[in-house]
């Protein structure tokens, strides 16, 4: 005997549902664990007696609120960010945990700024190096969160932590002591070296590894410039971390070989001299300069 479907049913259905299937918000939010199935079936009753939306129903009934709802929605566009009190990534990385801030929305005018002057198709660039004079400007924080939002655009998205004197990378990814970039110059690791995360759809991460006792020796080897032609046939968009320009010939050499350059500056901090000397030796190793940028965030590097 054929009996009404319940509201008990229908999230059995939505559960169930293929890979194929459009996930509803209530999915979503059941798959991520941030509501209960009892949950769902009221907030279900309440939507069925008053006929407005699942996450106006569920907000009415206090269990659901309005980052419930942003969450689900990102779910629902493909666009990766994290709940506020997940500490899978460092706090630093803005863009993953607060996709409608200021300083995120300040990334993505950047991001659209390099998409016109830098990422071309016919001119084949994907290498972008992070630079700046000193310590304290915030290269690790301008590259991580850049490579984020290239990520959230649809990008397949790599950002690369040549920084072999003073690594940050691996901490703001919460990636642990694991082999990397140097590891790959040396001979003693693979591409495997390249680690998925998980939480941001499209992004990875090759972590500098182990501090090496000649950092400036290995990036200029002729394995780099092969490395960085190997992962460009996998990535849209390769990001370069790297160490203070003032403390090593580094960053030289690795925006010579990446092709391109974003010099940062902090407000307060940066000495304009410093800066247009590094400008200078920039485009006298023939890298394209393609902009500057002026921060106001205090993240370390």
């Amino acid at each position: 005997m054929n009996r009404p479907e319940s509201s008990m049913d229908r999230i059995a259905t939505l559960v169930s549902c293929s890979s194929a299937c459009p996930r509803s918000i209530g999915a979503v939010l059941i798959d991520a664990g941030r509501l209960s199935i009892f949950e769902a079936e009221q907030i279900l009753r309440r939507q069925k007696e008053q006929g407005n939306r699942f996450g106006d129903a569920g907000i009415e009934l206090g269990l659901l609120d309005a980052e419930d709802i942003r969450f689900a929605l990102a779910s629902q566009f493909e666009y990766p960010y994290l709940p506020a009190g997940d500490t899978r990534l460092s706090g630093e990385l803005v863009a993953a945990y607060a996709p409608s801030s200021p300083v995120v929305e300040q990334m993505r005018a950047l991001r659209s700024q390099l998409m016109l002057r830098w990422l071309d198709v016919e001119s084949r660039r994907k290498a972008l190096a992070i630079v700046s004079p000193k310590h304290g400007e915030g290269r690790s924080f301008i590259a991580a969160n850049l490579a984020i939002v290239f990520s959230q655009l649809g990008e397949r998205t790599l950002l690369i932590d040549a920084d072999l004197r003073t690594p940050r990378q691996h901490q703001l990814f919460k990636l642990g002591e694991r082999t990397g970039l140097s590891g790959l110059l040396s001979g003693r690791a693979s591409f495997d070296a390249v680690t998925r995360i998980p939480a941001l759809l499209g992004l990875s991460v090759l972590p500098a590894g182990v501090v090496p006792p000649n950092p400036q020796e290995l990036l200029g080897r002729p394995a780099f410039n092969e490395v960085l032609k190997t992962l460009s046939r996998d990535y849209d968009v390769i990001i370069i971390d790297t160490p203070a320009a003032s403390d090593c010939a580094d960053a030289l050499t690795v925006a010579a070989l990446a092709g391109s350059a974003l010099p940062i500056a902090r407000n307060d901090h940066s000495s304009m001299s410093e800066l247009a000397e590094l400008a200078s030796s920039l485009q006298q190793s023939g890298t394209l300069l393609v902009g500057s940028v002026l921060n106001d965030t205090r993240g370390n590097e």
